[in-house]
């Protein structure tokens, strides 16, 4: 899970680039950049942390020029903690590129070797990102074969990504001279929205992972990114677009639904807020079926995502809703800290109760989702020492049991809590008097009751059933055994290195 955002203006974007990020935090706390573009020169800044850490008034004011592209990263592939894998990705051939990708590809080893082999292409990090930008390249020079590039020459490039790349991504990329390029892997995994604003001046252009982004920078959201489809628009504003992909199969990441995107996104026509109140809806019909004799005296949410399933879910069951929980807003999402001892550590000092609101009662917590389970052990604890009689815990999705490779934080199924456990035993292990989950075909029906229209789901990580057709048995043990041999923080990081990275590139724009 990353943010990704791409802009052509009438004005300087920078700014606009900064705002937008700092909207799109949520998707990644690791690593932020921003790239523009002005006289053929790419202006890039890029470094380790959050938006508001990497930029500085001296950086921003390098950043000029009217169009540009801005990453926030969270770790799927490659290091967590190598400021040297911070987006955007360059490289000077063909024509000079720049890329931002949120996603995360599945035969990206395979793609090196043949990049090193035919393309006579080097990788230097280990970030699919790079590859899929070296891919792009590549099939941007096969496409126009030594003549000038042109529109066409753009999306026969994209179709060639389509053909070789597996997995999922979004994808924005500055093309030296020319303009800016976003797409979409053929199944529509990874979000992506485009807005428009008119001016005096013209119109300006946004592609963005969450429509909230183009809401708050005060464009007019137009519609998703289709699956397989490029947009492509030019230095002069001129907007263009085309399905580049012979086969496409629309299954957005239900996660973006249950816990990543903001509630004030809409993706594939879908509100996140809507659907989560759906859900609710859903997982209390669930709770009077499987525990009807649990005497709750009020619901409880667990800060945040679940406050719309928390509300609905009291409406329903007719039972009071009360905030138990006040979150430290300066402490990052524990879903996306890496590292297992960080994150136990940051649970308390994110979250602090209201013991009034627990003492003597029987209380129903609502979470988005239990994922490895620390967090839900200790918020269990948590409202037991503030008082409460019984604690039951719903969750809004279903069990988490299989690896996610589409660019969520849940590879290891050791990790998993639900991977080897019933819901007795999940029971158990967190301390709960009572636990639900909701099922699958809910979830997808809490989904499609705000748009009908979606058929198909990537879901993989609740039935291990991997939309692209790619994923194998030696597939996953590979990505775990990976993961095992990452090296942990302290041995990566660098204490006289303050992760700052500062890069300009100059490119021709005669192309």
């Amino acid at each position: 899970m990353c943010g990704i955002l791409g802009v052509v203006a009438t004005s300087p974007v920078n700014q606009l680039l900064y705002d937008g990020l700092q909207v799109l935090q949520h998707r990644g706390q690791d690593a932020a950049g921003i790239a523009t573009s002005e006289g053929g020169r790419f202006l890039m800044h890029k470094g380790s942390g959050l938006v508001r850490d990497v930029f500085r008034t001296r950086n921003m004011r390098n950043l000029t020029g009217n169009w540009g592209i801005g990453h926030v990263r969270y770790p799927t592939a490659g290091s967590a903690y190598n400021a040297a894998e911070a987006q955007p990705f360059y490289v000077n051939s063909p024509f000079g590129l720049l890329l931002a990708h949120n996603g995360n590809l599945t035969n990206s080893e395979e793609l090196k070797r043949e990049m090193f082999l035919a393309d006579l292409r080097h990788i230097n990090t280990n970030s699919d990102s790079e590859v899929l930008l070296n891919v792009l390249a590549h099939e941007l020079q096969h496409a126009t074969n030594g003549l000038k590039l042109d529109e066409e020459a753009v999306f026969r490039a994209v179709a060639g990504v389509h053909r070789r790349c597996r997995g999922a991504y979004a994808a924005v990329v500055m093309i030296a001279g020319y303009g800016l390029l976003a797409f979409r892997d053929p199944y529509g995994i990874r979000p992506l929205v485009v807005g428009r604003n008119d001016t005096a001046e013209g119109s300006e252009w946004m592609v963005a992972s969450e429509s909230v982004a183009v809401d708050v920078l005060g464009f007019k959201l137009l519609r998703d990114v289709a699956p397989g489809e490029a947009i492509l628009v030019d230095t002069a504003g001129n907007f263009r677009s085309r399905q580049c992909a012979e086969r496409t199969v629309e299954a957005p990441c239900m996660f973006e639904f249950v816990y990543l995107a903001r509630p004030d996104s809409i993706i594939d026509g879908v509100s996140v807020y809507e659907s989560r109140v759906k859900m609710g809806e859903f997982l209390a019909d669930k709770l009077k079926r499987t525990l009807p004799h649990a005497a709750i005296d009020v619901v409880i949410p667990i800060p945040d995502s679940s406050r719309p399933s928390a509300m609905e879910m009291a409406h329903k069951l007719g039972l009071p809703y009360r905030e138990g929980f006040v979150k430290n807003r300066y402490i990052g999402r524990t879903f996306i800290m890496p590292g297992q001892a960080t994150r136990k550590k940051s649970v308390r000092q994110k979250l602090n109760t209201i013991p009034q609101e627990f003492r003597g009662k029987n209380v129903l917590l609502v979470d988005d989702s239990i994922v490895r389970g620390t967090t839900s052990k200790e918020i269990v604890n948590m409202a037991r020492e503030a008082g409460a009689a019984k604690v039951y815990l719903a969750s809004a999705a279903p069990p988490v049991r299989y690896a996610n490779v589409y660019g969520i934080d849940m590879p290891t199924r050791g990790e998993l809590i639900a991977s080897d456990r019933d819901e007795a035993q999940i029971c158990a292990e967190i301390g709960a008097d009572g636990l639900i989950y909701q099922d699958l075909d809910d979830l997808k029906a809490a989904v499609r009751a705000v748009n009908p229209a979606i058929s198909f789901f990537e879901t993989s990580c609740f039935d291990g059933q991997y939309v692209t057709g790619d994923i194998t048995a030696e597939y996953l043990n590979g990505v775990e055994n990976q993961r095992g041999e990452a090296k942990p923080a302290s041995a990566q990081h660098d204490d006289h290195d303050d992760g700052q990275l500062d890069l300009n590139l100059v490119t021709n724009s005669d192309h």
